[in-house]
């Protein structure tokens, strides 16, 4: 899922003293700054909330919601969160191990019995909190496209398919960021609590935090809702309007749509250990404090990276890891507990800074880190009283360094290409129907005289191959919003008959949910039934 997994170098602790400002500094100047950073990275709308000791301080839009149409974004429009929806997975399975219904130390298989890894000894020892952790095995965006950008899969059909994803490092070895087990959970949560996912979330979190304007889902937007148009930068230079979207079949790991005014209810009592209102044993609470110390416990350490560039030096934080459903590290030698989500068209940012009683929630509706992690840090340092960052510039140099980096990775294929070659076959050989265990079925079509790739769960990956080298073409999808193009390589036998073909994206900056290099496609033949 795109931008869930960011660097954790773009944090920022400052090692040296740094001057004090006054903690109520001018909002205008906030303003303006939030305005700049939409400008720069061209993003059209951003909405920010800032709850700070149980009061919300800020919560406002900035830009529009929609170019088209030029309606404003404020602070009730909604966005799709993505994966800030992770920590309310996780929240809903601490409130059920409060009800008596699981514990996190259970095995998945004790509540889905059918669940399977593709390792007998993961799939046993796999606890409910292993499945909110990113320490499975999984590599990086594992199984991905089994929902991304969307298919026809169901919730239990893409759980099912893990039993064929390839587990490619140590069980609770090491972090990598994965979404599939978060829909694994909603399953879990399904079973143990006896309801829909969506009415647990709408009758045990939504209503009791009066986080009424909250959707669970694109497919739940109501008529009249404030809603804001995603955009991304089609080729990764024009700005473009991406489709609205649904991944009802992994809504564990990324399915809400809120606003800041709605998150802003969220955060705060989140800040407040789960208590919702009143104080002490007759406090309201949405989960225990014990509940709450758990799921903010580092169960998967992260290496922390060098700063991509000397701006961002401050940015390197001391220590790395992520809990249940939460990153945590630390920030100007204060514990952060926060996560990003990405969307199609839109990503966010969500920051707890506990010992403060400090939230932040940046909405935003096109495709680019950088302005929440600016829009963000600047937030913290006014409430924290520090002295401002251009973090704006700083961000757009690590931007500018990602898309010069990209630029080079071209050009060296670029100058390792054969480009005389010719395709070992006629390109009407290259058509077929190429099968991965976990996805799939992938056809190749002859279209109008030219090769056609088509993913047959997914709408959106539709693409026209065209010769690169030797054996190798690149797919051109035709919705270039998605920024994905990818290598495809054929292997051929002895006798020159195809029998397999890989996948590479193409360019560094692809989003990593678009797990093609896992991908392997072995040539089938296939009958109009047989398709899966």
């Amino acid at each position: 899922m795109r931008a869930l997994f960011l660097a954790t170098a773009l944090l920022v602790p400052v090692f040296a003293p740094s001057p004090v400002l006054a903690q109520d500094a001018a909002p205008t100047d906030f303003d303006a700054y939030v305005e700049n950073v939409r400008k720069t990275f061209d993003v059209p709308g951003i909405a920010v909330a800032i709850v700070k000791d149980g009061k919300v301080v800020l919560a406002k839009g900035y830009g529009t919601r929609d170019i088209a149409g030029g309606q404003p974004v404020g602070a009730d429009t909604l966005f799709a969160i993505a994966s800030n929806t992770k920590a309310f997975t996780a929240a809903s399975l601490e409130m059920l191990v409060d009800d008596g219904k699981l514990k996190m130390d259970d095995r998945v298989i004790d509540h889905l019995p059918w669940f399977q890894m593709s390792d007998p000894y993961v799939t046993r020892e796999m606890r409910i909190r292993d499945l909110l952790a990113h320490r499975s095995g999984l590599s990086l965006g594992a199984g991905d496209l089994l929902y991304w950008p969307t298919t026809n899969y169901s919730n239990r059909e893409v759980a099912e398919r893990l039993r064929y994803v390839p587990i490619k490092g140590g069980f609770r070895e090491q972090y990598a960021y994965d979404n599939i087990l978060f829909g694994v959970a909603q399953l879990v949560i399904e079973q143990a609590s006896g309801m829909p996912y969506e009415q647990f979330l709408r009758t045990r979190i939504f209503a009791p935090l009066g986080m009424d304007r909250t959707r669970f889902n694109s497919d739940r937007l109501e008529s009249g809702d404030d809603v804001a148009t995603g955009y991304a930068m089609a080729d990764f230079s024009k700005l473009q309007p991406a489709p609205r979207m649904t991944w009802s079949n992994v809504a564990g790991a990324g399915g809400i749509y809120s606003s800041v005014n709605d998150m802003a209810k969220w955060v705060r009592v989140q800040l407040d250990g789960g208590v919702i209102s009143g104080e002490g044993e007759q406090a309201k609470r949405l989960f225990t404090e014990a509940r709450q110390r758990s799921m903010w416990t580092m169960l998967t350490p992260i290496p922390v990276s060098k700063p991509s560039v000397p701006e961002l030096a401050a940015a390197a934080p001391n220590f790395a890891g992520y809990g249940e459903g939460w990153s945590l590290s630390d920030y100007r030698g204060r514990k952060l507990v926060w996560h990003t989500g990405g969307w199609p068209g839109m990503v966010s940012r969500v920051t707890l800074v506990p010992e403060q009683k400090l939230g932040v929630i940046v909405l935003t509706n096109q495709e680019v880190g950088a302005a929440f992690n600016a829009v963000t840090l600047r937030a913290l340092d006014m409430q924290l009283g520090i002295a401002p960052t251009d973090w704006t510039a700083a961000y757009a140099k690590s931007l500018a360094k990602s898309k010069g980096n990209a630029d080079e990775s071209w050009n060296k294929h670029l100058a390792a290409r054969d480009a005389k070659s010719k395709p070992s076959l006629p390109l009407s050989a290259y058509a077929g129907t190429y099968r991965d265990a976990w996805y799939g079925d992938v056809g190749i079509a002859m279209e109008q005289g030219k090769p056609v790739m088509r993913f047959s769960r997914t709408a959106e990956l539709v693409g026209d191959l065209q010769h690169w080298q030797h054996d190798t073409f690149i797919v051109h999808w035709r919705q270039r919003w998605l920024n994905a193009d990818a290598f495809v390589s054929f292997d051929l036998d002895e006798d020159g008959k195809i029998v397999a073909a890989t996948m590479k994206p193409v360019s560094p900056l692809t989003d990593f949910s678009f797990d093609f290099q896992d991908l392997d496609l072995r040539r089938v033949e296939t009958t109009k039934d047989d398709a899966k």
